[in-house]
């Protein structure tokens, strides 16, 4: 189910793309070079996110990068709904999430989407965010992945809103949910054939 259109398609289509702009901020290689780390995509993974960031040694860094990274789905969310209503809302939310997964402003090559995906839940219904933040943590203390975790808290996500009796967000979960396994396929590889680092051990 969707929420009811209420916003006009010309002005939905402004939404969608001040969110896509919004979301396709890099803040991974911003928090990179503002803390003198180098171009984030020339290390690690090469992955924009803060789980790269992180293998920089550099905690605040990363920090910071989960913070914005979802808070920019949070922000587009919650803003949407302010001036126009659920359905803004929801399509900004999904564009600020796929803006950071293909952004603009790096050539299309962003990150996975799992922060922008939980601030965009969150800010959406903070129970669906907080079951889906509560999976993450689950499946991440079982199995130590945090790719898996992230995996399995999106695909879970419509589950959730579901269950908890919110219907109208569940198809913008499922397509969000979709998208993330997709760009975690090479994770998904790895984890089959046992090389995919678990937390607390740097990747080789």
């Amino acid at each position: 189910m969707i929420p009811a259109l209420e916003t006009g398609p010309a002005l939905l289509g402004v939404v969608g793309l001040l969110a896509y702009v919004l979301g396709s901020v890099p803040f991974g290689i911003v928090m990179a070079r503002l803390f003198g780390l180098g171009d984030l995509r020339k290390i690690g993974s090469g992955n924009i996110g803060a789980t790269n960031v992180l293998r920089t040694g550099n905690k605040l860094a990363a920090f910071l990068t989960l913070v914005l990274d979802a808070g920019k789905g949070a922000i587009a969310v919650l803003a949407a709904r302010a001036t126009l209503g659920e359905d803004a809302a929801q399509v900004a939310g999904v564009a600020a999430f796929l803006g950071h997964c293909y952004p603009i402003f790096i050539g299309f090559r962003g990150g996975k989407g799992v922060a922008t995906f939980f601030g965009t839940v969150l800010a959406l219904a903070w129970p669906l965010g907080l079951a889906a933040c509560a999976t993450w943590a689950v499946v991440a203390a079982l199995f130590r992945i945090s790719s898996l975790a992230g995996i399995v808290a999106a695909l879970l996500g419509p589950v959730w809103a579901l269950m908890l009796g919110q219907p109208e967000a569940a198809a913008a979960l499922a397509f969000m949910a979709v998208l993330i396994v997709l760009r975690h396929e090479g994770n998904i590889r790895r984890i089959l054939d046992g090389t995919e680092p678990r937390i607390g051990r740097s990747r080789g």
